[in-house]
């Protein structure tokens, strides 16, 4: 079990039913670098609350609200134990420590589902699960070196002796209040930050205490803790400052003289060595692809007016000057018009890869890990068969056994689709267009792909298109429509997998959306969330990884992924046309007969985008799927 600390910013005390309310994590990196991604935790109704994530040492109970970006709050309750003994010795240590301002952190205990490597070292932890909250001393958050206890009551202050750590004692912790949404960079700019911030606390100070004049009374608890922590937060700020401008004034008489050069170079090589600049467009992903055909559609064929078509447009040269080198790659020397022009657009690889980073994790076999890709048209071999082995005895013959192979070749399909717009939406070229055209091709070949991988129905036709992954696979029914039938259905599944020596560790389950988020809601009788690590977009159900997709339908399947190939030539052709003639039909004639009505594009003022991927998949082993048909609900 992974932990994460943070910064113990408790927000009130109910000091009569020792109830705290406060920020249980953030996403702040700690000193690991870890992060811990609030939005992508799920957590029980009732947590644990431990001492020191001792498990054998509870102290009360946590209960998580909805998480936010900046963080998750919580509202924890350490009960009064009247009995003597350990338990209400260790109960009163743990509220008494905290009142005492020796407890200066809180720490989650998680289960990591989705994680991700971070530059410099550090985990950022997308998904996980929250198991417990822990009181602790010393946490690892960089934010967490001071905790205060905001809202004591005013009473039990005077009563105690005591002050709010906001106004005397160790600094808190300021953080800089920006105008702008970057971080500050450079010394001055902090400094710039915490000056700004200062004057903001300042003058808030300053408005509590004319309110008081003005009423003449004096603050009352609330204001009272408020202008105390302000002042705290003040003095902590004037502190930094002094510790900013000193080292201001330390780098200013250790900086480096600036050489003037005019050698970019020589320039470089001042500052360390020649730098990487990646240059990173900001728009959405697939504009450049799309505007990339668009140009080609107002080229009309011809290179060279496509190349001035973007030269004349600043929008697209300021967000995506690779459209126009892609233009300038392809231009054959001497050629005016290039009589293939779409021919380039299939090799343009960053092109057309920006459009699969797109297609890919919206289809199934994006989203699916553990596939075995293979190449077209080459034969593999797979194992059918083992070995027989048994206990041999002293001076007995051992058995003799046969592994037993076959092998499989994945040929060479595809799968295409021509959109047709007019030549009044081609010649808009505003976002709006590029999306319906690139939101069109997205969504439509994933819908269609998504069906053809998943759907029992779909058969292979020779030479033309894979059957689906369930198709002919053992197919059972199922148990029921409830939450509990969901839970047997996949647990007869897993047995069926079992059987024939399958790993669960590598088995995944597919459903559609709408089936992973009805049982996502399912409830035990006491109100708690019976699968929540489950949400439509996918998680796990009973440790079994989940993934969805709405074309899945009825279809509840479990996949031993490594037992299916797939082969994908890592590409999407683009032909445009303005002269050719369509059947505008969904399932247009094959073969053509003299019925067959066609739309002439250049007579209607039409455009004709055509779309062409080449991909295949196989079933390895017939006992590799299995699957039911089901609605949950």
């Amino acid at each position: 079990m992974n932990r994460a600390y943070s910064l113990l910013t408790i927000k009130s005390v109910d000091d009569e039913r020792r109830v705290i309310r406060g920020t249980a994590t953030t996403p702040t990196p700690d000193r690991s670098g870890d992060i811990v991604e609030p939005l992508g935790a799920t957590f029980a109704a009732e947590l644990p609350l431990l001492f020191h994530h001792r498990k054998d040492a509870p102290v009360g109970t946590a209960r998580f609200k909805k998480p936010t970006a900046k963080g998750i709050d919580f509202e924890a309750e350490i009960p009064v134990i009247e009995s003597a003994g350990t338990v209400r010795d260790r109960v009163n240590e743990a509220w008494d420590s905290l009142k005492a301002g020796l407890i200066k952190g809180v720490s989650i205990g998680f289960r990591p589902i989705e994680y991700a490597f971070l530059e410099g070292g550090g985990i950022h932890f997308l998904e996980t699960e929250i198991l417990e909250l822990s009181l602790v001393t010393v946490p690892a958050n960089q934010d967490a070196t001071l905790s205060m206890v905001k809202s004591l009551d005013a009473q039990h202050l005077a009563a105690t002796g005591r002050h709010s750590p906001g106004a005397s004692g160790s600094l808190p912790v300021v953080r800089a209040v920006k105008a702008a949404p970057a971080m500050a960079n450079t010394v001055q700019e902090q400094i710039t930050g915490f000056e700004n911030t200062r004057a903001a606390k300042s003058a808030r100070m300053n408005e509590l205490m004319s309110t008081a004049a003005a009423e003449h009374v004096t603050l009352d608890a609330a204001q009272t803790e408020e202008y105390d922590t302000l002042t705290g937060e003040v003095k902590a700020i004037d502190a930094h400052l002094v510790r900013l401008k000193q080292l201001e004034t330390f780098n200013l008489a250790n900086a480096t003289r600036i050489t003037k050069t005019t050698e970019q170079i020589a320039a470089s090589e001042m500052r360390g060595g020649t730098p990487t600049v990646t240059i990173k467009p900001n728009v959405a992903k697939g504009t450049a692809f799309t505007r990339y055909a668009m140009a080609m559609i107002r080229g009309k064929n011809s290179i060279s007016d496509a190349i001035r078509y973007v030269e004349n447009n600043k929008q697209w040269m300021d967000q995506t000057p690779e459209v126009l080198m892609a233009l300038k790659a392809v231009v054959n020397p001497g050629t005016i018009a290039e009589p293939a022009w779409a021919a380039p657009l299939a090799v343009q690889t960053p092109m057309a890869q920006e459009f699969l980073d797109l297609l890919r994790p919206e289809t199934l076999i994006g989203k699916l890990s553990g596939l075995k890709q293979v190449p077209f048209n080459v034969s593999f071999p797979i194992q059918t068969g083992g070995g027989t082995y048994a206990w041999v005895g002293e001076g007995a013959p051992k058995p003799v056994g046969n592994l037993q192979f076959a092998t499989i070749t994945l040929g060479i399909t595809k799968s295409a689709g021509i959109i047709v717009i007019s030549e009044e939406l081609a010649k808009v070229s505003s976002p709006s267009a590029e999306a319906t055209v690139r939101n069109d091709m997205i969504k439509g070949m994933a819908q269609f792909l998504d069906l053809q991988f998943i759907d029992p129905t779909i058969a292979a036709v020779t030479n033309v298109s894979p059957a689906s992954i369930t198709n002919l696979a053992n197919g059972y029914a199922t148990a029921g429509t409830s939450g509990d039938n969901a839970r047997t259905d996949i647990k007869k599944g897993i047995t069926l997998l079992t059987q024939n020596n399958y790993p669960i560790s590598e088995v995944v389950l597919i459903m559609s959306e709408a089936n992973a988020f009805a049982l996502s809601t399912a409830l035990t009788s006491n109100g708690v969330l019976v699968n929540s690590q489950l949400n439509a977009k996918g998680g796990n159900i009973l440790g079994v990884p989940v993934v969805t997709s709405q074309s899945a339908g009825q279809v509840v399947a479990l996949v031993h992924t490594p037992s299916i190939a797939f082969a994908d030539d890592g590409g999407v052709s683009i032909d445009v046309s303005r002269e050719a003639s369509v059947e505008m039909n969904t399932t247009p004639t094959s073969p053509v007969t003299a019925s067959s009505a066609f739309v002439s594009l250049w007579q209607s003022n039409l455009v004709g985008l055509r779309a062409e991927r080449f991909i295949n998949w196989k079933r390895c082993r017939s006992t590799a799927v299995v699957y039911t048909t089901a609605t949950y609900v």
